[in-house]
């Protein structure tokens, strides 16, 4: 069979925030593919196999035929220029940057505000219990979801770029997903409410409800 005429390979455990992109991505596009559970269980990313996919032995990954592509957020931009959805990612120059920029703040400087309070609160893992580390990481995720909140008071609402969804919303609404379901200290947790309107109008897409709001934070 020609590897093309092959569904699109996503590679990458299911509870990752950054395969979960990617699945609803192609949920969103409804675009069959085949999905493979690499980084649980028995399928090491450290293999030679997977290795040579991808050197970081990160996921996710996608195989495409021949063509094999990493980093979850160009993953997404692939696969929405693939299909022609310039309603994700618009073709003109200032309309794409605007998407680009909400997702590369996605990336570096929100994923980083909420690396240790996560490792902490929700992995529960030993090298992450510093008390005063802790508040740090609690107080440096609220200060950025507090700046989604102001983008999403900006724009009008309900998107991160007002009226259409865009790939900013969906890496922005798992990292959302993740926010509300980690267990912070009620005391602290700021009121935001256009990220809670904008937590409930994802949650009425089918796509955001199996690998975003499914249970897994």
């Amino acid at each position: 069979m020609n590897s093309a005429a092959l569904p699109l390979s996503v590679l990458g455990k299911a509870s990752s925030i950054n395969v979960r992109k990617v699945l609803w991505l192609c949920a969103e596009l409804d675009l069959p593919i085949s999905h493979e559970a690499w980084g649980s269980g028995e399928r090491d990313t450290q293999v030679p196999e997977f290795l040579a996919l991808n050197p970081n032995a990160m996921v996710p990954v996608i195989r495409d035929g021949e063509f094999v592509l990493w980093e979850s957020n160009t993953i997404c931009r692939y696969l929405a220029l693939r299909q022609g959805r310039f309603d994700l990612l618009p073709a003109d120059p200032q309309g794409r940057a605007r998407v680009e920029q909400w997702m590369d703040w996605q990336a570096t400087e929100l994923n980083n505000s909420w690396r240790y309070a996560f490792m902490s609160l929700v992995r529960q893992s030993p090298a992450h219990a510093d008390p005063q580390q802790l508040a740090a990481g609690i107080a440096n995720w609220h200060r950025h979801m507090q700046m989604l909140d102001a983008q999403l008071q900006r724009s009008g609402g309900p998107f991160v770029l007002g009226d259409s969804f865009t790939l900013a919303d969906i890496v922005l609404g798992l990292s959302t997903h993740r926010w509300m379901m980690a267990p912070l200290p009620a005391e602290q947790r700021p009121a935001l409410p256009a990220v809670q309107a904008f937590y409930e109008i994802l949650s009425q897409r089918p796509g955001f409800l199996a690998h975003g709001r499914n249970g897994m934070p």
